[in-house]
């Protein structure tokens, strides 16, 4: 979702964004990578860590763009020069994003579910020890870093703290807890926040979005517009709503429909919109992440009652439903059968909330 430099465009086309000034909402993490950049004391790693969607990626693209310059105008790039002309072309040689649907290249069978040592080694190490094509240095940018295991991080160590030449290594992550202390240690932490959901939706309309969907996109994605923005692309926001609908009545003891069979069509949709987009997906994993995203939406909607609750008979019915989901998401990330892992969860939430009426 962080991609460097895969703008999402929504009702037309949108033009990569490489500068500073394109981000939203990111003032303090821009104020210090501009003041890092003029002082010449912009570190070897760095850790953009944030939640996803809300411009990690696309700071991290603006700092490429002015870091691989040939003539920066102080803090912003000059545009002109061929290594700019090449960077907002998509094909600057020095500039090297790392994601985790690379292993398909190194290994066609893999089914890229995590960033793997050898993508790291091929795609990170190997070219970070060489010098760079057009003279300036080289970009490297990892994508959800947090999906790296042990192993892939302990391989680029050496790269983080020690790179040949003049290099940069930016890690996109919105769980850094999940990489290892040796990691953290050797980035500079930047941190990006949440986006106030006015700012989401006057840029959802402003990209041709309805108003209704603009505003329904920004209260699911929770400030973020990079979240909103694929959710609409992908048909989420409407199957959400419903969603809410369902637990609502489920709640109320009203007429709530079939709804591991909705969990199941909704998935399925979600998949097929995946595969839509690369052919190359795995099905069964482009389904599990459509149930993961709507148990994440249905976990979000019971917190949402957590602020209103009256009394602590409410706040227990709200904290049991987001239990039942979260056990439902472990057994999901265990490979535990859909249909099996969908029953209960439907079973355990109908026996709840019968206990509290």
């Amino acid at each position: 979702m962080e991609g460097a430099a895969r703008d999402i465009p929504v009702g037309g086309t949108t033009a990569p964004m490489h500068h500073f000034s394109d981000i939203l909402g990111q003032a303090r993490a821009i104020d210090d990578l501009r003041r890092a950049y003029a002082a010449d004391r912009l570190p070897h790693g760095m850790l953009f860590a944030g939640p996803a969607g809300v411009g990690k990626g696309t700071a991290a693209a603006a700092l490429g763009k002015l870091f691989l310059c040939e003539r920066p105008n102080g803090t912003d790039p000059c545009d002109r020069c061929d290594a700019c002309r090449v960077f907002d072309a998509g094909n600057h040689p020095d500039y090297h994003v790392v994601y985790r649907q690379l292993a398909r290249l190194e290994k066609e069978t893999v089914k890229a579910r995590d960033l793997t040592i050898d993508v790291i080694r091929h795609f990170l190490v190997a070219p970070a020890n060489l010098k760079s094509a057009m003279g300036r240095g080289k970009f490297f940018v990892v994508e959800e870093a947090e999906l790296m295991n042990a192993a892939a991080q302990n391989s680029m160590l050496k790269t983080l703290e020690e790179p040949l030449g003049r290099t940069a290594i930016v890690l996109l992550t919105d769980q850094p807890a999940a990489l290892l202390a040796t990691i953290r240690s050797r980035c500079q932490v930047i941190r990006f926040a949440a986006l106030d959901g006015a700012s989401v939706i006057r840029e959802l309309t402003q990209r041709g979005v309805d108003a209704a969907t603009a505003t329904d996109g920004a209260a699911l994605a929770e400030g973020s517009l990079g979240v909103a923005l694929k959710w609409i692309e992908d048909g989420v926001i409407g199957p959400a709503n419903e969603l809410r609908r369902q637990l609502d009545a489920l709640a109320a003891g009203q007429d709530h429909g079939d709804l591991p069979a909705w969990f199941k069509s909704a998935a399925d949709a979600y998949a097929a919109k995946q595969l839509d987009r690369d052919e190359l997906a795995s099905k069964d994993q482009a389904t599990r992440e459509g149930l993961s995203l709507y148990l994440r939406i249905a976990a979000n909607h019971f917190r949402s009652k957590l602020a209103g609750a009256t009394g602590p008979a409410a706040l227990d019915h709200a904290c049991d439903a987001i239990d039942a989901i979260a056990r439902a998401e472990g057994y999901l990330d265990a490979n535990v059968n859909v249909s099996i892992v969908l029953q209960q969860l439907a079973v355990t939430l109908q026996r709840q909330f019968a206990v509290r009426r």
